[in-house]
């Protein structure tokens, strides 16, 4: 009886194997045959009912059972994994002599277009550059620009103050005071980075970009800020733009003065851009404060200096003709494709 019921599951089980068509049905199988609670340890739980002169016996078919069902799971297993891998190759396969992928090209954010633009032009002049942290003390940022703590101008930037004493800066003209700290004159430093202001419309942003300058030296007037800032305007913007100083108010600079450019849209004639005037203001300049000189260390009545500071968000809106400052941070893909 147990000699049939051997050859009975032998046959049955070697027909399946062969049957099997996926891995995971042999891995079933195995189990199902070959597992601690599977069909060949039943028989061998069945050995006590056994004669005691035909265990051996049959203890060799169960065995040689064991045996031939492996060997046709292996042999199934090997022959299953050579045509997945065949169909995997055939679907995997590659083309040569189709066209290859082209990859897209990225490029420069208008922003750093304008910076890196400018960073250029000043250091043909002799300007090099200097990055001051972002998170600042007030004593840079405000103090020893001659703006203490009951100055209305402070009423005129909206500042993150992390805690008393220490602020997101409002201005890199903070970097420009770390280097009359650390430098003697001559000085000619040039400082870009982001600023923060909590100010939000179609042309302020709550962060931007700033490029602030300074030039300390003997014998510095206005007329030498009016020639280093019409040589970087005519090379930013067009070789027969035009210039103009008007006066202005800075607490750091005496005299100050806005920088108008002559519209690019109209020439001069005056248009919507230009709401008719014919001129854009680019930025604010002047010569440096004595008592800004005072608080660094540095002598007035020996030296003078001028320092500007310039947003290149407009000088990017203005350069490209962006009509909103907020397209220059929704990274709208559409729009940064046309630079």
């Amino acid at each position: 009886m147990i000699k049939e019921k051997i050859a009975d599951l032998r046959r049955q089980a070697l027909e399946v194997v062969k049957e099997a068509r996926l891995s995971k049905d042999l891995a079933e199988l195995r189990i199902k045959y070959l597992g601690k609670s599977g069909e060949i340890t039943s028989l061998l739980k069945g050995m006590r009912e056994v004669p005691s002169d035909e265990r051996p016996m049959v203890g060799k078919l169960v065995n040689d059972l064991r045996e031939a069902i492996e060997n046709a799971i292996g042999s199934k297993e090997n022959q299953l994994k050579a045509g997945e891998t065949e169909e995997r190759l055939k679907k995997e396969t590659i083309d040569v002599t189709l066209p290859g992928i082209k990859l897209k090209q990225g490029g420069l954010h208008p922003v750093n277009l304008v910076r890196n633009e400018l960073i250029e032009a000043f250091s043909g002049l002799g300007f090099k550059v200097f990055e001051g942290p972002e998170i600042e003390l007030d004593y840079y940022n405000f103090k020893q620009l001659n703006i203490p703590d009951d100055h209305p101008a402070r009423d005129m930037q909206d500042t993150f103050y992390i805690n008393e004493g220490i602020l997101l800066r409002t201005q890199t003209s903070a970097g420009q005071i770390r280097c009359m700290e650390k430098e003697k004159p001559p000085i000619k430093v040039l400082s870009p980075g982001r600023v923060y202001r909590s100010d939000y419309d179609a042309t302020h942003s709550p962060m931007f970009h700033q490029m602030e300058g300074l030039v300390v030296d003997k014998g510095i007037t206005l007329c030498d800020l009016k020639g280093v800032l019409e040589a970087v305007c005519k090379k930013v913007f067009a070789p027969d733009v035009k210039t103009r100083l008007r006066p202005s108010y800075f607490p750091f600079t005496e005299p100050s003065v806005e920088i108008d450019v002559s519209c690019s849209e109209c020439g001069g004639k005056g248009c919507s851009l230009c709401k008719g005037t014919g001129w854009i203001e680019i930025l604010g300049a002047g010569m440096v404060n004595r008592v800004v000189l005072e608080n660094c260390g540095v002598d007035p009545d020996v030296y003078s200096g001028f320092a500007f500071g310039l947003g290149l968000e407009r000088i990017a809106m203005l350069k490209y003709g962006i009509p909103d400052i907020r397209y220059l941070f929704d990274n709208d893909i559409r729009f940064l494709k046309q630079f």
